[in-house]
C-alpha cells in the first residue's frame, strides 16, 4: 500500500511537497532550513551527518509521510547523549558508529518527527514509516536507530513498534493568554517578580538598546556580526561552530518570516545577539553570543525578549533551548522530552533497555524537584506552577 524511499539530499523532493507534510510550527524541519544546511556544508561528511531522509509514498507515488533522517558517524549536535553507549560498544570490541538518527541537526526542539498532513490515516502512516525506518536501519547495517525529541503521541507509536523510550527534561514556557509581560510576571511570587524587574532594569541602566528584527529584515552586515558572535560563543566554550554565515544568509532569504534576531546595541555598536526560530504557535531559542559582558543581558536577550514577543504575537509556547536550571526562576518549567531507540544487537539491547527504565525514574524525580522551585504563586485550588502539560501531544 505504501512505498518507503530514502533521499540523499532534501532537494530530491520538491519543497512544496515536504512543507505540506511539515506544517507551519516546525521551522527547523522546513525544507528551506534542511536544504540550507546541505547547501553550505553544515551537514555532510565533514560533520558526520549524511542525509538519508525518509519519504513514504502511496500507490500514486504521492508523498504522504516523511521524517528527517541522517546516517551519523558521531553523537555531536543531537542533545540526547549516548556517548556511554558508544563507549560500551568500544570496550566490547564492537562498532557503535554509524547509526541512524531521525532529528533536526543541532536543534533540540520538541515536536513532530513523523511528518504528515492532517489525516485520519496518520496512525497507519506512522506505523508504516516507523516499520520502514527499522528496515532501512537493518539494510544499512547500523548499530541502532534513534528518533529524537518526539511528541508524546509519536513516542507511544514508536514504543508500540518495539522502540525503547527515553525520558529527558527541558524547561519550556506555556502562554495561557497573558496580556502583557507585566501580566505574566504578575503570576510570580513577589520575590521572584522583583528579581525579574531588577534584571531588566540593570540592562536598561547599562545603556543597552534592544531591537527585535525578523529574519527577512536583517541586513547583510547584521548577519555578519551575528555570525561572529555565534562563532565566538563556540570558541569560548571549546565547541564546534557548524553553521556558516552563508547558511544564515540563505535562510534569511528563503524563510525569513520564521526567524527572529534579537540585537543588543551599546554606544551604537552591536555587542550581543540572540537567534530564534518562529513557528505558527511556538518560538524556539537557539543561539546567543556577546562581545562584552553586561549584567543580566543574557537573560534579557535570550528569555525576556522572547517571552515579550510570544505575548505580543499570541504564540503559545517558548522553548529556549536545552538544559539550564536557571530558566525556572524566569518562568520556564520542567517539561518532559522524549526519544525512542532501536538497538540492533540483542546483547546491547537488554542492558540499554534496563538503563532507560532506571533513568526514567531518576528523571521523573528530577522533574518533581524542579517543579518545587517554580516562581508562580499558588492559589487555593492550584499548585504553584504555570499550567502546562508534559509536551504537546500532536497526533
Amino acid at each position: 500500500m505504501y512505498r518507503l524511499t530514502t533521499l540523499a539530499a532534501i532537494d530530491e523532493i520538491p519543497a512544496a511537497d515536504w512543507n505540506a507534510l511539515a506544517g507551519d510550527d516546525l521551522p527547523h524541519l522546513r525544507h528551506e532550513f534542511l536544504a540550507a544546511m546541505e547547501h553550505h556544508g553544515c551537514v555532510g561528511e565533514r560533520f558526520g551527518w549524511l542525509p538519508r531522509h525518509l519519504v513514504l509514498r502511496d500507490g500514486h507515488d504521492r508523498p504522504v509521510a516523511a521524517a528527517p533522517c541522517y546516517l551519523k558517524f558521531n553523537s555531536y549536535g543531537e542533545f540526547v547523549f549516548d556517548w556511554a553507549w558508544a563507549d560500551a560498544y568500544r570496550r566490547a570490541g564492537e562498532r557503535y558508529y554509524p547509526k541512524l538518527v531521525v532529528a533536526s541537526p543541532y536543534t533540540p526542539a520538541t515536536g513532530l518527527r513523523i511528518l504528515t498532513a492532517d489525516s485520519e490515516e496518520r496512525p497507519a502512516l506512522a506505523a508504516a514509516l516507523i516499520q520502514g525506518s527499522v528496515q532501512v536501519a537493518e539494510r544499512l547495517g547500523v548499530s541502532g536507530l534513534h528518533w529524537l525529541f518526539t511528541s508524546d503521541t509519536e513516542t507511544d507509536w514508536l514504543r508500540a513498534q518495539g522502540l525503547m523510550p527515553r525520558l529527558g527534561c527541558q524547561f519550556h514556557w506555556q502562554n495561557p493568554g497573558y496580556a502583557s509581560f507585566d501580566d505574566f510576571i504578575g503570576a510570580f511570587s513577589a520575590e521572584k517578580r522583583k528579581k525579574v524587574k531588577r534584571e531588566r532594569r540593570r540592562v536598561g541602566e547599562s545603556g543597552i538598546h534592544i531591537r527585535r528584527v525578523r529574519g527577512d529584515a536583517v541586513t547583510p552586515s547584521e548577519w555578519r556580526i551575528f555570525h561572529q558572535l555565534y562563532e565566538d560563543t563556540f570558541d569560548k566554550r571549546g565547541g564546534l561552530p557548524t553553521l556558516s554565515l552563508p547558511f544564515f544568509e540563505e535562510i534569511g532569504r528563503t524563510m525569513g518570516e520564521h526567524l527572529l534576531l534579537v540585537l543588543c546595541e551599546h554606544a551604537g555598536r552591536i555587542v550581543a545577539a540572540a537567534f530564534c526560530l518562529m513557528g505558527s504557535h511556538s518560538l524556539y531559542g537557539r543561539h546567543w553570543g556577546c562581545f562584552q559582558d553586561f549584567h543580566s543581558l543574557h537573560f534579557e536577550a535570550c528569555y525576556y525578549q522572547g517571552l515579550e514577543h510570544c505575548i505580543e504575537h499570541g504564540l503559545t509556547r517558548f522553548e529556549p533551548g536545552a538544559q539550564g536550571e536557571h530558566k525556572v526562576a524566569r518562568g520556564f518549567l520542567p517539561t518532559r522530552t522524549w526519544s525512542a531507540h532501536w538497538i540492533a544487537d540483542p546483547r546491547f539491547r537488554q542492558p540499554i533497555g534496563a538503563f532507560l527504565e532506571h533513568e526514567i525514574e531518576a528523571v521523573e524525580d528530577y522533574i518533581d524537584e524542579m517543579h518545587s522551585h517554580s516562581p508562580y504563586k499558588a492559589t487555593p485550588d492550584q499548585s504553584p506552577d504555570q499550567p502546562t502539560g508534559s509536551q504537546p501531544a500532536q497526533a
